[in-house]
């Protein structure tokens, strides 16, 4: 249930006729009273003798009391309640109760005989309106410091009371929700998602890795989108807003917003703060840290955003919050570069994995920068190799990626969960089950072809990859034997014995690095971690690859081993 506080407002009439009219796309049926402050209060929607006025003059009473030179500018106040998709149609009677639960939540009517007047209407099947003046019979205000948190947790508690969708509560870092009457409009329209939402994911694409306003800026023009720069009388740059050429209002004009009103880390400053760091102050790779070649198709880019996102799983496991924060803000990068550069196979899912990340981007955990180049580094890459065939290296090396991506997604909702980030975690995992579903597709053709080279080995060679397995996992050696991505675990060890790999210490390592028990396939995962480590080609008769090694951002080589084997303990596998 979600209670959202609008804009105080300065004319009661208008707003009744609003409540009681058709709507802006006729949306509106039957509206009709549900609850006010007096049982006998007029209902010009049900009582053909009452009129907007009537109700209007009374509620307006207590204003019109004062002397006018204290009557407030702004004394409309304004409440909508709207109920989950998923939770059944409530009656009049019980919209009534959570409509006086809430005014006393937000003082406007606490019970005390002297409180604020108010009415509730409903004209749609799952949320009600309140309506309310700011002045009490009394003549005093009511007190509405905190009101929205008041208001939020009483939605928890009515969820309870009537065994509804039960939401997690908000913290103020997330992006605004569409409104009613976007929802309709995109309805209308057959769109899977309302204009605010398609802009927010466009305009999260075109930051991704990007390195300056101006490239930005193009990206954002490139895309298709209309764009409107703010500037000062001085020449700078103070804001941008965004519109879709085909999504017009009434009077046929494009509908523009603000950055900061698609979310709150789509703002200019906020934008900028990804431009300008302290460790930009250095050379462009960081001091100590080797400049990486220039990126030279989609396959080696997937290889070393594959490698980064490890880093950074690494690094939100041990390090401190406001670092663990900016890997986080920054894997959302990699997600948005990864959805726009993905194969037609795997577009939904990553598209709807990165959808919901953007979630557990935010937090009031500041974010350190400029400890997060290696992922944005890494998101830039993807964007300039260009999309991504859904076959060969490409396929291979998406799989692998996505891999990675599911594990970073589950250890970012853990943090988020230690944190009591409640919203944040929720969002995290809803991206992991998405990135196990795109996964699962990306997946299915390399690991096939894997799968029918380790079923043509001689069996003197399967038995001896065996032996290995059971050397490195013996818990779990007899589980990795029976499933079905065996034969591709053991046509990867023999790729990496023929490249001059030891297949013994490489499992070892593998096996140290994450835990491996509630994996769905144990298998799957190996061959993934072995083909990256030994720098093996991601799919069969695909070129030998050269090494991908970390740079910017990485931990160095003695950290990253205690950190490793550390990690073993956090993360729940697919």
């Amino acid at each position: 249930m979600i209670p959202r506080l609008h804009k105080m407002g300065t004319r009661t009439i208008g707003l009744l006729h609003y409540l009681y009219g058709p709507g802006t796309h006729e949306e509106h049926t039957d509206p009709h009273l549900v609850a006010a402050w007096d049982p006998l209060a007029p209902d010009p929607g049900r009582n053909p003798h009452s009129t907007y006025a009537d109700l209007q003059r009374l509620l307006d009473q207590p204003v019109q009391a004062l002397a006018a030179s204290r009557r407030p500018a702004k004394h409309v106040w304004h409440l909508s309640v709207r109920a989950a998709p998923e939770d059944p149609i409530l009656t009049d009677e019980q919209w009534g109760d959570i409509a006086r639960r809430m005014v006393a939540a937000a003082d406007i009517d606490p019970g005390d005989g002297a409180g604020c007047r108010w009415a509730a209407v409903r004209h749609a099947d799952d949320h009600i309106h309140i309506i309310a003046t700011t002045v009490r019979e009394d003549g005093r205000k009511p007190r509405r410091h905190n009101e929205a948190k008041r208001a939020q947790a009483e939605a928890r508690l009515i969820e309870a009371d009537y065994g509804l969708r039960r939401l997690n509560t908000g913290d103020g870092t997330a992006a605004r929700r569409p409104t009613s009457a976007e929802r309709h409009k995109a309805n209308r329209h057959n769109q899977e998602r309302t204009p605010r939402e398609t802009l927010r994911e466009t305009v999260r694409q075109a930051m991704a890795g990007t390195h300056s306003e101006e490239e930005f800026f193009a990206r954002l023009t490139s895309s298709g989108l209309l764009v409107r720069q703010r500037i000062a009388p001085s020449g700078d740059l103070l804001g941008y807003t965004v519109a879709l050429p085909d999504d017009r209002n009434r009077h046929g004009e494009p509908v523009f917003y603000s950055g900061s009103k698609l979310a709150p880390d789509l703002s200019l400053p906020r934008i900028r703060e990804r431009f300008t760091t302290p460790a930009d102050s250095e050379n462009d790779s960081g001091p100590g840290q080797p400049v990486l070649p220039p990126v030279t198709g989609p396959a080696f880019a997937r290889r070393r955003a594959t490698a980064a996102t490890w880093q950074a799983l690494l690094i939100i496991d041990h390090s401190d919050d406001g670092t663990a924060a900016v890997q986080i803000a920054a894997a959302a990068e990699v997600l948005d570069a990864l959805a726009k550069t993905s194969a037609a196979h795997t577009r939904k899912e990553l598209r709807d994995a990165a959808f919901a990340f953007e979630r557990a981007s935010r937090s009031h955990v500041k974010a350190a920068r400029g400890h997060d180049r290696a992922l944005r580094q890494a998101a830039r890459d993807l964007v300039h190799s260009g999309p991504a065939l859904g076959q060969g290296e490409d396929g291979a090396t998406t799989a692998m990626l996505i891999d990675m991506a599911f594990f970073l997604a589950t250890t970012a909702a853990n943090w988020h969960a230690k944190k009591h980030h409640a919203q944040q975690a929720a969002a995290a995992q809803q991206a992991a089950e998405h990135l196990r579903a795109a996964y699962q597709r990306a997946a299915a053709q390399p690991m096939g072809a894997l799968r029918q080279r380790g079923r043509r080995l001689a069996l003197h060679v399967q038995q001896r990859q065996a032996a290995f397995v059971r050397q490195a996992l013996p818990e779990l050696a007899e589980r990795v034997l029976a499933e079905p991505g065996w034969p591709a675990l053991a046509a990867t060890l023999t790729d990496a014995q023929k490249a001059g790999h030891d297949p013994a210490a490489l499992l070892a390592e593998a096996t140290r690095r994450r835990e491996l028990d509630t994996a769905t396939s144990i298998s799957d995962v190996l061959v993934w971690r072995l083909r990256r480590s030994a720098h093996l080609p991601a799919a069969p008769d695909a070129p030998h690859e050269p090494p991908v090694r970390g740079g910017r951002g990485t931990l160095p080589a003695a950290a990253a081993q205690p950190a490793a084997k550390a990690a073993s303990d956090s993360t729940r596998r697919r």
